[in-house]
C-alpha cells in the first residue's frame, strides 16, 4: 500500500485545485485504503457517451485535473486547426469551472474556442458545432446522472458524438498527458483574457430553430395543454421559445423545477425514467386537467412523455415514444422508400417492422447513440438513402438533420405536434399506439438491472456475461432459446456500428428475445427482454400481461446467472 499512498500524494501535489488536493490528502491521512484505491486505481474512460463520474479528488473522479488532462488529449487529437471548438456546460456546480479549464487548455494549445456564456442544452451545443464549422465540441455535463456526478462529452463537426478511433486517440493523449499543473492553460478565458476564446454568435438559437422548423410534419400550432418539466435542467427557456415559435400556446412549466439547479432539490435522481422524478408534473397535470406531460432530462437531450389514458396518467416507454415518432415521421415523408431509420440493438424490434411497412431501410447498432448516428450517416454517404430518424430505448431521439445526436427539444416539439394531430382527428395518442400494435403485434420491452458498485464491480459483471456465453440456457421460464449471438465475437463480419461489444442475445423463437450487457457508464448489468403477441380485443390487458411475463423472464435469468 506504500505505492498507493505515494501515487496519491504525487497526484495531490500536481492538482491545480486546492479543494481536491486537500480532499485527497485527507483520504490519505484517514487511512481509508479502500476509498483511496477506488480513487487512484479507477481511471475514467470514454464509454457510450464520453466520460462520467463522481466529482471528487483523484484520477478515478471527475475534477479539474482530469478535465485538464482530457482536454490536453483532445488538443493533441485535433492538432493544428483554425476551426473552433465549441464549449458548453450544464448547471451542475462544477460545470462552469470545468468548461473554462477546457477552453483555457485549448486556447493555450492555439485552438480557437467559441463558448456558451450561460448554461446551455446539449443539443444546442452539438448543433453549433455543425452550424459554425467547428472542429469539435465539448459539453460539460453528466446528463441524467445523480447530482454528485459530472462528465465530459465530445462531439465531432457534424453534430454527432465521436466514435473510434477518435475517442481512443483522446484517451491515449489523456493517459500520456503531463501532470495537470504542467499542462499549458490560460486562466480566466471566459473573462476575455484571450482573443482565441469568444462567445458563440447571438443568433445561434435562431439558426437552430430555422432548421428544427423544417423537420415538422405539422406546420400549425395548437391550444393543447401541456405540462412541461426540465427537471432543474438547462432546457426550460429553450423549450418554451421553441413551443412559442411553433404556435403551441398551452405549455405550462412546473415552477418548482423550471430554473436550472444542479443540486436537483426536488428529485433524488434527475432521470425522468426514475420513480418519483415526475411526481410534481403528475400532480400539476391532475390539478390542471391537461392533455400531455413532456419532460427533458437535465441537459435536454432526452425526452419523456406521459399521456392521459382511462382516467389515469400512463408513462410511455422510450420504445413506445420511439416507434410512435418513427411511424409519424415516415407517414409524412414524401419518399419513405429512400428513408433510413436506425436504433440501438437493445431497442424494440418493432421499429424494423414499421420501417418495412413504409418501405424504409432499418439499421440496428451497438448501444450508444453515437453508433445510431454513425450507421445513418454512413449509409447516407454511400447513397443508400436519407437518414431521417434514430432512437434508443433510453429516451433518446434524433429527427432529421438538425442535430445528429439525441435532441430532447426537437423531439418534444414533434411529439407535441403528433398529439395535436391526434386531437384534431378526434383520436388519442394511445389510440395511435394501439393501431401500431394491431398492425405489428404488441411488443413490450422490460429491463432488469443488477448493480455492482466498487472498484471490482464492472469486472464481476463482465465475468457474468462470459459465463452466460459459455453456457447459454436451453430455455428460460419454459420459453425455448432458439438462437444465441455473442457480440464479443465475429465483429469482422458485421458493420462497424455493430462491432465487438460485451453483449449476448438470445432469440426466443417468434416470441421475442433477451439481451444481456454491462452498462457503458455505470457498474450495472442490464437484461433487456422483448416479448410480443397479437394485441387482441384488449390491448391494454395484453400489455399488462406481457410486461409481467417479461419482468419474470429477466429476474429468472439474473438469478440463474448468480446475480
Amino acid at each position: 500500500m506504500t505505492d498507493l499512498i505515494e501515487r496519491a500524494r504525487a497526484w495531490a501535489a500536481d492538482d491545480p485545485d486546492p479543494g481536491t488536493r486537500e480532499e485527497l490528502l485527507g483520504v490519505v491521512d484517514s487511512g481509508d485504503l479502500v476509498d483511496l484505491q477506488s480513487r487512484m486505481d479507477t481511471v475514467l474512460t470514454f464509454g457510450t457517451a464520453g466520460i462520467r463520474g463522481e466529482v471528487g479528488a483523484g484520477p478515478g473522479r471527475m475534477n479539474r485535473a482530469v478535465v485538464i488532462r482530457t482536454t490536453h488529449g483532445l488538443a493533441g487529437h485535433l492538432g493544428t486547426t483554425q476551426h473552433p471548438v465549441i464549449v458548453g456546460f450544464d448547471a451542475r456546480p462544477s460545470s462552469r469551472r470545468f468548461a473554462e479549464d477546457t477552453a483555457g487548455v485549448l486556447a493555450a494549445a492555439g485552438v480557437p474556442v467559441l463558448y456558451f456564456p450561460e448554461v446551455t442544452p446539449t443539443p444546442l451545443v452539438a448543433y453549433a458545432a455543425k452550424h459554425l464549422g467547428a472542429a469539435s465540441a465539448v459539453v460539460i455535463t453528466a446528463s441524467h446522472n445523480p447530482p454528485a456526478d459530472n462528465g465530459y462529452k465530445v462531439y465531432g463537426p457534424e453534430a454527432s458524438q465521436i466514435v473510434p478511433p477518435a475517442d481512443i486517440e483522446i484517451q491515449a493523449g489523456m493517459a500520456a498527458a503531463p501532470p495537470a499543473d504542467q499542462v499549458p492553460r490560460l486562466e480566466d478565458v471566459f473573462a476575455g483574457t484571450s482573443d482565441l476564446v469568444r462567445p458563440v454568435p447571438d443568433d445561434i438559437f435562431d439558426c437552430y430553430w430555422e432548421e428544427v422548423a423544417t423537420i415538422r410534419c405539422r406546420q400549425l400550432g395548437s391550444n393543447l395543454r401541456v405540462v412541461y418539466t426540465p427537471l432543474h435542467g438547462v432546457g426550460g427557456q429553450t423549450l418554451l421559445r421553441i413551443m412559442d415559435r411553433a404556435g403551441h400556446t398551452g405549455i405550462e412549466p412546473v415552477p418548482e423545477q423550471f430554473e436550472p439547479d444542479g443540486t436537483f432539490p426536488t428529485v433524488a435522481f434527475p432521470n425522468p425514467e426514475e420513480p418519483g422524478a415526475l411526481d410534481l408534473a403528475l400532480a400539476m397535470a391532475r390539478q390542471r386537467k391537461v392533455d400531455l406531460i413532456v419532460a427533458n432530462d437535465p441537459d435536454a437531450d432526452r425526452l419523456a412523455v406521459v399521456i392521459p389514458h382511462r382516467g389515469t396518467w400512463r408513462p410511455l416507454s422510450g420504445n413506445e415514444v420511439g416507434t410512435l415518432l418513427a411511424d409519424y415521421v415516415l407517414s409524412h415523408d414524401p419518399d419513405p422508400a429512400t428513408a433510413i431509420v436506425s436504433s440501438s440493438i437493445v431497442s424494440s424490434p418493432m421499429l424494423g417492422l414499421i420501417a418495412a411497412e413504409h418501405g424504409a431501410k432499418h439499421e440496428q447498432t451497438l448501444t450508444g447513440f453515437k453508433w445510431i448516428v454513425k450507421a445513418g450517416l454512413t449509409l447516407e454517404a454511400r447513397g443508400e438513402g436519407r437518414f431521417v430518424f434514430g432512437y434508443e430505448e433510453a429516451l433518446g431521439y434524433t429527427i432529421g438533420p438538425t442535430v445528429r445526436d439525441k435532441d430532447g427539444l426537437s423531439a418534444a416539439l414533434v411529439f407535441t405536434d403528433l398529439a395535436a394531430d391526434c386531437q384534431d382527428d378526434g383520436g388519442t395518442v394511445m389510440g395511435r399506439l394501439h393501431a401500431l400494435w394491431r398492425r405489428h403485434r404488441l411488443w413490450v420491452s422490460t429491463q432488469t438491472s443488477v448493480v455492482r458498485p466498487g472498484p471490482t464491480g464492472v469486472q464481476s459483471l463482465l465475468h457474468a456475461v462470459e459465463r452466460l456465453a459459455e453456457r447459454p440456457p436451453d430455455d428460460i421460464d419454459g420459453i425455448a432459446v432458439t438462437g444465441f449471438v455473442d457480440y464479443r465475437e465475429g465483429a469482422e463480419s458485421r458493420p462497424e456500428w455493430l462491432g465487438e461489444q460485451a453483449l449476448v442475445e438470445m432469440t426466443l423463437g417468434t416470441r421475442g428475445r433477451i439481451l444481456v450487457r454491462p452498462s457503458g457508464t455505470e457498474p450495472k448489468l442490464k437484461i433487456y427482454v422483448d416479448l410480443c403477441d397479437p394485441a387482441g380485443d384488449d390491448p391494454d390487458g395484453k400489455h399488462q400481461e406481457l410486461v409481467g411475463r417479461a419482468n419474470g423472464l429477466g429476474s429468472r435469468l439474473a438469478k440463474s446467472m448468480g446475480l
